[in-house]
């Protein structure tokens, strides 16, 4: 699917740029942006992207309804109220919120669940590491994670270090021997690829609300 005519908003973050970069290497068009430094618009967007905070949810649906567009979020850090938000707009078009785009994620995910199986007694911790500058905590990741495991309490432990990309750990732990399960990524283009290949799905659904694992679960059938 090319020569797509998209928006963003925070075009000018550093995950928005990467997204920029990837979605021209695809022939997709930018045709509006929102950012710190203003609006603007060439033509009226097919899908749009938002890689924004969560304080511009309420922008983002907004736009979405006047375009009549399919709305991807990647934003983190969402409220109960914003997600209810957004799973009302699925109602008239379709959306894709995750807190992470990475298929990395997605296979520990199916990992954590696997491990369940056989470990149900052991004891269960999770870990991440972000750069500084990330305000949600813990992140919108390991809460992923959590919501995985099939007990109530998981303890997340959190670091805010540098400028680490996302390093998350879930240990499981016996009285005579541990496991864990890692990901790291590296670049910030791993999520924005991700994020191209949510926009493809989007592009194919009339409504509809949707997450990354719903993307990948479909690619591979």
């Amino acid at each position: 699917m090319k020569n797509i005519d998209y928006g963003i908003f925070g075009s000018t973050g550093k995950l928005g740029a990467e997204v920029k970069n990837v979605f021209a290497e695809n022939r997709f068009h930018l045709v509006y942006e929102l950012s710190l430094e203003g609006e603007t618009q060439k033509a009226t967007p097919q899908i749009l992207i938002d890689c924004s905070l969560p304080d511009n949810v309420g922008n983002a649906i907004a736009m979405a309804k006047k375009f009549n567009c399919p709305l991807l979020v990647a934003t983190t850090g969402l409220s109960a109220a914003q997600l209810e938000a957004l799973k009302t707009l699925a109602e008239a078009v379709p959306v894709v919120q995750s807190y992470n785009y990475s298929l990395g994620i997605q296979i520990l995910l199916k990992l954590t669940s696997e491990v369940q199986k056989y470990v149900d007694d052991w004891d269960i911790e999770i870990s991440e590491i972000h750069h500084r500058f990330k305000k949600d905590k813990p992140s919108g990741t390991a809460l992923m994670i959590r919501n995985a495991v099939k007990k109530n309490e998981v303890n997340i432990s959190s670091l805010r270090l540098g400028n680490v990309f996302g390093e998350h750990t879930i240990s499981f732990g016996g009285l005579g021997e541990t496991l864990s399960i890692s990901h790291s990524a590296t670049s910030r283009r791993t999520f924005a690829e991700g994020i191209f290949r949510s926009a493809l799905f989007l592009l194919k659904k009339e409504k509809g609300f949707y997450n990354f694992t719903d993307v990948i679960n479909e690619s591979n059938h």
